[in-house]
């Protein structure tokens, strides 16, 4: 069967949709907006029991990522895989590591939010390399973890890549992914590689990719369902670890993740082929952004918001998603749409300029 290519406009809205339901899950809870009571005791207990689940929203971040890097590496080598993930990471982060830092100079926090605090300029010159964590340095922003997850899928993908990606190759990986996830003890050398709390979401990805490249399958299916269940076993694990100060059900999740593999199974098999929507696209584009930005530069506005005007907590918590959405979307335009074609042509070809600016001898 031959692979569908259009731009999965569906995705870019899912991926905005995560993106919030994490700043949902931060904003509202994670942290305490006047240093003493938790930031939930200013919010319904309804609405705490709806947020405390936005974390999931990373797990979704992954399984998207599965499908798109398989989409993105197929016919590409391996210079220029590199240069689109460069590009696709590096220019947006570094705005936000460092528009961050500034926030954090310039208006310090902390009581009550869980960043670390004054960071030498060693440190945020570390963080721009995105490897902040396996360096055992502190990170800019809470939320940074999360990218070096990616960049070690990235790595094991490259291999794929390197060896030239099959339908076969992808499923003897992923099957392999799985088990040792289950196998390999965590806090381990080779767990470092393995991610077990977060392989079956790459994994699923990657399958879904694969089921809407080649069509259904039943190897296909017997892998996207063994990576289901262990994402139930995972995302329980998640949810027993979380300690809100009130009851966190795991039925929830386990429903929000089925319904994330089902949501993303219909978008594979061409449920959603005919969205035309482009405002869509932005909505993908600046979630990245959006994600990067929110931790501290969204606890900041909305602490100092309250300290001065005493507004009600839910008002500042939206109002900061707006102001931060307005911002990603300004990262977005002025750093990512100049700066990320530059940079993926000089990786790929060793030059800035676009193929078509080069003089053709006469």
């Amino acid at each position: 069967m031959a692979a569908r290519t259009n731009r999965l406009l569906a995705l870019d809205g899912l991926r905005l949709l995560c993106a919030l339901a994490v700043a949902g899950y931060h904003l509202g809870l994670a942290w305490s907006v006047d240093g003493v009571r938790p930031t939930s005791a200013f919010l319904p207990q309804e609405v705490n029991s709806v947020l405390i689940y936005g974390f999931l929203g990373v797990e979704v971040f992954f399984m998207i990522s599965g499908f798109v890097i398989g989409m993105s590496g197929w016919d590409r080598g391996p210079r220029d895989f590199l240069a689109s993930r460069v590009a696709r990471l590096y220019p947006a982060f570094w705005a936000c590591v460092l528009i961050t830092s500034a926030v954090m100079i310039v208006f310090p926090l902390t009581e009550g939010i869980p960043l670390p605090h004054g960071l030498t300029g060693a440190d945020i010159a570390v963080n721009l390399t995105m490897l902040a964590e396996p360096l055992n340095v502190p990170s800019v922003d809470t939320v940074y973890w999360t990218l070096w997850y990616e960049l070690r899928f990235y790595a094991l993908f490259t291999v794929l890549v390197l060896a030239g990606p099959t339908r076969g190759r992808v499923v003897v990986l992923g099957a392999c992914w799985l088990a040792a996830s289950v196998a390999v003890p965590a806090g381990t050398p080779l767990a470092e590689l393995v991610m077990p709390q977060f392989a079956p979401y790459f994994v699923a990805g990657m399958t879904i990719h694969l089921l809407r490249r080649y069509g259904p399958a039943l190897p296909l299916w017997a892998l996207l369902a063994a990576a289901w269940v262990l994402s139930l076993v995972r995302v329980r694990e998640r949810v027993l670890f979380a300690n809100p100060g009130f009851p966190v059900p795991v039925w929830p999740a386990w429903l929000l993740i089925t319904l994330a593999y089902v949501v993303l199974l219909a978008i594979a098999l061409g449920v959603t082929d005919g969205w035309t929507w482009r405002r869509l696209a932005v909505a993908g584009a600046i979630s990245y952004p959006f994600y990067l930005l929110h931790p501290r530069i969204g606890f900041t506005m909305i602490r100092y918001a309250y300290d001065r005007t005493g507004l009600p907590v839910p008002v500042l918590i939206v109002a900061a998603v707006v102001v931060l959405l307005v911002a990603a979307w300004l990262v977005h335009r002025l750093v990512e749409r100049r700066c990320g074609p530059a940079l993926r042509r000089w990786i790929a070809t060793g030059s800035i300029r676009p193929r078509s600016a080069v003089p053709v001898a006469s």
